[in-house]
């Protein structure tokens, strides 16, 4: 088994429950502040499932299981009118195990 064999499939098995803890330990290791929706049935429809921000960055991110989980089109207006004063990631197991989002939260994209 190759390690992409491997990541992809430690990918299909990872939670969003999951996905969004590791972002959040992260985030808050480097000095990020964190919003983290817990509960989704009182917020507006669509909105995004984390905030964070670090001085003068804001970063929102909708989290999604690796196969079968879509964006919905609220997800997809909240996020579109976010990205015009944010940074808006829609994020997936795959971009935590290729480094993607550790990459983002230090500041290298």
């Amino acid at each position: 088994m190759t390690i992409a064999d491997y990541h992809a499939a430690v990918a299909r098995e990872m939670s969003e429950k999951d996905l969004s803890q590791l972002i959040v330990d992260q985030a808050r290791a480097l000095g990020w502040l964190v919003y983290r929706t817990w509960n989704s049935q009182h917020s507006p429809a669509g909105f995004p499932d984390l905030v964070l921000v670090r001085g003068d960055v804001l970063i929102v991110a909708e989290l999604k299981r690796e196969i079968g989980y879509e964006v919905s089109p609220a997800q997809e207006r909240w996020l579109s009118a976010l990205a015009a004063v944010a940074r808006a990631y829609v994020w997936h197991p795959r971009h935590w195990l290729s480094g993607e989002i550790e990459a983002v939260l230090r500041g290298a994209s």
